[in-house]
C-alpha cells in the first residue's frame, strides 16, 4: 500500500491542515493510499530534543530525523508545508508556551557558562533557523507556476503599484570586503578530511569531503561593514527616503543575525557611543532586534534614560521602514520580521515603496550588505523605473531549477560560520597538512565555508536539461564569473552539459545581473525563461518572479525529485503567515490559501501512479487538478475579510468539485460509483454548509496554544460544520 506523509508544521498552514487533511485521508483511502502525519512543527522539534526532561506520556519521536532517513529511500512521498525557521525571540516564545502547558523544558540560555547550559543551548540551536528543509531536501528543486494558476492570474490580475521615473528607491550593497569579494574556492581532487583553524585554535575539525566536491571559504569584514552602514544611514537621511535592511536571519541563522546587529548599532550609533558598554554587557547588541533591546532596558537601572536616547535617535535619524505602522514596529524590531526574499518583491510590487510611521508609502533605500545577489533586485528596480510596473495580464514566467541537494552552498554553511574572536589567518587545511585556502581576518569578522557535492551538481544540470526539453523554454544558468565558487561551477556545468543531448535547446550561462536583465526583457514580451540557480537564488527567484507574476509565491508548484527516487512535494514558496493566525484568533476567519497544498497533493498522487503504484492515484490527481481550476475560476479562494469565504470555505468547495470530477470521469468506474453519492450529498447541502461556515466567523476563538495548539479545540474551530464532516467521514 502506498503511503503519503503529510507534515504537521506551524501557524497558518498547520491550522489549514486540521481542515484539509481529513478530506485528503478520505479521498486517498478510496484508492488504497494511506495518509500519515509527522510532526515537524517548531514545538514538536523542541520537544523531540528533550526526552530526558519530559514524562513518558509527553515524549515525542524525532519525526524530522525519521523523515530525513525516509527522504534517502525510493519510497519517500512527503508533502511538506511551510514551517517556522525560528529566530531566538520565536524560540523563547515557543519554549514559554510549552512550559505553561506543563512541559518541564529548561529555559533558553542566552549566555551558557556551565556544561549543562551549553548542552541545553546546543539542543535548542539544533532547532533554530532553517533546521527542517536541509534535512528533507535530498534532491534539487523544480519550481514553476502551474498553467491553471498562470491563466487565472492573466484573467484576474493582482494589483501592481505604478512606478515613477523619478523614484529614489535603490539597493545599497558593499563594493568590496564582503562575502562575494573575499571568496576562494577549490574542487577537491580526492576524498579528504579538512580542518578549519585560526592560529592554534581549531574552528572545525573532521570535515569530511568527497572527490569532486566544491569547497569555498570567504568572510565579511566587520570594519568595512560598519563603514558601509554608517554611509547608508547618512545617505537615507540626505535623500529623504526610508532606511530598511533586508537579510535572511532565519535561514542564515549564524551570519545574518550578526549583520543585523551591526545594522541596529549603525542606525543607533550615537546611543551605542554613549551607552555601548552597558548595552553590550547586558547582551543588548541588536542581534535580536530593537524589541529585545527595549525589553532588556526594563531590567537596567537607567533603562528609561537609555530608552529616551533610542527615541531621540529614531526621531532624528532617517525615517525607518515599518513592519506595522499602527503598532510602531519598525524594520529593525525583530530580525525575522523582514526576510529579503519576501520583502524585496513586495516592495517592487508596491511602486518601490515601503510603509512609513504615518502608514504612508514612501521610497526606500534597501540595504543588502553582501553584494552576491543584491544586484538582481537593483536590476529589476532600474527596469521598473525605465519601463513602469510589470503587467500580470501579459507577462511571461520564470520557473526555477535550483541546486539545493545535500545542503549545497550557503544554506549548508551554518556549522562552518564563525564570528572571529582574534586577528589572524583562517586556514582550511587537508589531512596532509596542506593549506587549501587562507584569509587574513580581524576580530569581529564573519568567516564561513560552504560545501557543494558533485552528485547534486550533476543532477542539477540534468534537471535543467530535462525541464528545458519538456517545457521548450530557454534556460539560463545564473553564475557570476567574478565569484570564485561560481567560476568553478561554470567549469563543471560546461563539463556535465556535454553528457546530455542539448540539440535544439537554448541553454546559456550569465551573471545574475545579466540573467535578470535578459529574463525581465523576455517577461515584458510575454516570453518564458527558466532560471537555473544555486541555493540562495533558488529561494530569492521563487519569491521574486511569482510575486510579480501571481501576487504570491504560495501558488507555485514546488517539486523536489529526490536523488534516491522518492518525491518531496513542497506547498508553495511562502512562509507560515503569522498574521493569518492572529486574524483567526480575533475574528475566526483564516485567510490562508491552500492552493499550494492542492497542487502538491496532485503531484504526490501522480508520483504514486508514475512509480508503479495504483492507477487510481492518477485519476484522483487529474480530478483534483480540474477541481482546483474550477475553484480558481469560480472565485472560491479565501477572502481577507471576515464574513466572506475563508480557508475552510475554499476546502469545502475544493472537496465538492473534486467529488464531482471523480463522479463524472470515465477512466475508473469504481471511483465514479464511490463518489457519485458524495457529490450528490455535497451539492444538496452546499447552501447550508456555505452559510454555516460564514456564520461561525466574527468572534474570538481559543486554540489552546499558538505554537502547540490543542487538537480538540483546533479541530472544533477548523471543522465547525457537522453535516460536511459526516459526508467526508462516510468515505473512510
Amino acid at each position: 500500500m502506498a503511503t503519503i506523509i503529510y507534515t504537521r508544521t506551524d501557524e497558518a498552514p498547520l491550522l489549514a491542515t486540521y481542515s484539509l487533511k481529513p478530506v485528503v485521508e478520505a479521498f486517498a483511502a478510496t484508492a488504497g493510499i494511506d495518509v500519515e502525519t509527522r510532526d515537524i512543527s517548531l514545538a514538536g522539534r523542541i520537544l523531540a530534543q528533550f526526552p530526558d526532561y519530559l514524562s513518558d506520556e509527553q515524549k515525542v519521536d524525532d519525526a524530522l530525523a525519521e523523515l530525513g532517513e525516509l527522504a534517502k529511500t525510493p519510497e519517500a512521498n512527503i508533502i511538506k508545508l511551510p514551517n517556522i525557521s525560528a529566530s531566538v525571540p520565536q524560540m523563547k516564545a515557543a519554549i514559554a508556551e510549552l512550559q505553561a502547558q506543563g512541559f518541564k523544558l529548561p529555559d533558553y540560555p542566552d549566555s551558557p557558562s556551565t556544561e549543562e547550559e551549553k548542552d541545553i543551548r546546543n539542543r535548542y540551536d539544533a532547532v533554530k533557523g532553517s533546521a527542517v528543509n536541509p534535512v528533507l531536501r535530498e534532491g534539487n528543486s523544480d519550481r514553476r507556476a502551474p498553467q491553471a494558476v498562470k491563466n487565472f492570474a492573466k484573467k484576474h490580475p493582482h494589483r501592481m503599484g505604478e512606478w515613477s521615473k523619478d523614484s529614489k528607491t535603490n539597493v545599497a550593497t558593499m563594493a568590496d570586503h564582503d562575502f562575494r569579494h573575499n571568496e576562494k574556492s577549490v574542487i577537491m581532487p580526492a576524498d579528504d578530511v579538512l580542518t578549519i583553524r585560526i592560529g592554534d585554535t581549531v574552528l572545525k575539525d573532521d570535515l569530511k569531503v568527497l572527490k569532486g566536491e566544491v569547497i569555498d571559504g570567504t568572510f565579511m569584514s566587520a570594519e568595512a561593514l560598519d563603514a558601509f552602514l554608517a554611509e547608508q544611514v547618512k545617505r537615507a537621511k540626505e535623500e529623504g527616503v526610508l532606511f530598511s535592511t533586508h537579510l535572511k536571519a532565519t535561514m542564515m541563522k549564524v551570519s545574518d543575525p550578526i549583520i543585523f546587529g551591526h545594522v541596529v548599532r549603525a542606525y543607533f550609533a550615537d546611543v551605542y557611543e554613549q551607552y555601548g558598554e552597558e548595552l553590550l554587557a547586558a547582551g543588548l547588541n541588536g542581534e535580536n532586534g530593537l524589541a529585545a533591546i527595549y525589553s532588556g532596558l526594563e531590567k537596567l537601572d537607567n533603562g528609561a534614560e537609555i530608552k529616551a536616547a533610542f527615541d531621540k535617535a529614531l526621531a532624528e535619524g532617517p525615517a525607518l521602514a515599518m513592519v506595522n505602522s499602527h503598532k510602531g514596529i519598525t524594520n529593525l524590531h525583530v530580525p525575522s520580521d523582514v526576510i529579503v526574499d519576501a520583502s524585496m518583491p513586495a516592495m517592487i510590487r508596491t511602486s518601490g515603496h515601503m510603509w512609513n510611521a504615518d502608514d504612508q508609502e514612501q521610497d526606500t533605500l534597501a540595504v543588502i550588505p553582501d553584494s552576491s545577489y543584491a544586484g538582481v533586485y537593483q536590476a529589476v528596480i532600474e527596469d521598473c523605473k525605465e519601463n513602469g510596473a510589470f503587467d500580470p495580464t501579459t507577462m511571461g514566467t520564470v520557473p526555477n531549477v535550483g541546486l539545493m541537494a545535500q545542503k549545497a552552498e550557503e544554506y549548508g554553511s551554518h556549522d562552518k560560520t564563525f564570528k572571529i574572536k582574534q586577528d589572524g589567518t583562517v586556514e582550511v587545511v587537508n589531512s596532509a597538512g596542506e593549506v587549501l585556502m587562507s584569509h587574513e581576518v580581524k576580530a569581529g569578522d564573519i568567516w564561513r565555508a560552504c560545501q557543494t557535492k558533485d552528485a547534486p551538481i550533476q543532477d542539477w544540470v540534468k534537471l535543467a536539461v530535462t525541464r528545458s526539453r519538456l517545457s521548450g523554454m530557454p534556460a539560463i544558468f545564473w553564475l557570476d564569473p567574478e565569484r570564485a565558487h561560481d567560476r568553478n561551477l561554470i567549469e563543471l556545468v560546461k563539463k556535465y552539459l556535454a553528457d546530455h543531448d542539448t540539440e535544439g535547446l537554448d541553454i546559456t550561462i550569465a551573471s545574475p545581473v545579466e540573467a535578470t536583465k535578459t529574463s525581465i526583457e523576455r517577461i515584458r514580451r510575454g516570453e518564458d525563461t527558466i532560471s537555473v540557480t544555486g541555493n540562495v537564488l533558488r529561494d530569492y527567484n521563487t519569491d521574486l518572479f511569482p510575486i510579480l507574476e501571481l501576487g504570491t509565491s504560495a501558488k507555485m508548484l514546488s517539486v523536489v525529485p529526490l536523488m534516491a527516487g522518492g518525491g518531496l512535494f513542497e506547498t508553495g514558496a511562502g512562509g507560515s503567515a503569522p498574521k493569518h493566525v492572529q486574524q483567526l484568533q480575533e475574528e475566526n476567519h483564516l485567510r490562508w490559501d491552500s492552493l499550494g497544498e492542492f497542487l502538491a497533493l496532485a503531484e504526490s498522487l501522480r508520483h504514486i501512479s508514475n512509480n508503479g503504484g495504483t492507477k487510481k492515484a492518477a485519476v484522483l490527481a487529474d480530478a483534483l487538478d480540474k477541481a482546483t481550476e474550477r475553484l480558481l475560476n469560480d472565485g472560491k479562494s479565501p477572502s481577507r475579510k471576515v464574513g466572506e469565504i475563508d480557508n475552510r470555505g475554499s476546502h469545502f468547495y475544493l472537496t465538492k468539485f473534486w467529488a464531482e470530477e471523480l463522479a463524472a470521469q470515465s477512466e475508473d468506474a469504481e471511483l465514479a460509483e464511490t463518489f457519485a453519492p458524495v457529490a450528490k450529498a455535497l451539492d444538496e447541502k452546499a447552501a447550508d454548509i456555505d452559510a454555516a461556515l460564514i456564520e461561525v466567523q466574527g468572534k474570538e476563538v481559543d486554540l489552546g496554544g499558538y505554537y502547540y495548539p490543542n487538537d480538540a479545540k483546533t479541530s472544533e474551530v477548523m471543522r465547525p460544520v457537522a453535516t460536511f464532516n459526516e459526508v467526508i467521514d462516510s468515505l473512510k
